[in-house]
């Protein structure tokens, strides 16, 4: 599960401020976000690392012309429809 700790660079090594529950020479992923007063919130951060994990999970979006093939098998039209609205007002 990801841990989300502060930490601190010094000397080409981050040190960090909170004891981590990890054994001696484990290996880990780190990931690192400068933390400063026009930084994001933690919150944000998380939630747009959750949006990138999806993104590499979902699939590509369609081209324009798969999606004018698919609007074209749409009956009617659009333009009627909102004539036909602003006609009610």
């Amino acid at each position: 599960m990801p841990q989300q700790v502060d930490a601190i660079y010094e000397n080409g090594v981050l040190r960090p401020l909170q004891p981590l529950d990890l054994t001696e020479h484990e290996r880990v992923l780190v990931s690192v976000v400068k933390n400063s007063a026009s930084a994001r919130s933690s919150l944000a951060v998380e939630y747009i690392e959750r949006l990138r994990r999806e993104q590499q999970d979902a699939e590509p979006a369609p081209g324009l012309e798969e999606v004018r093939r698919r609007l074209a098998k749409i009956p009617g039209s659009m333009a009627a429809e909102i004539i036909s609205e602003r006609g009610e007002r």
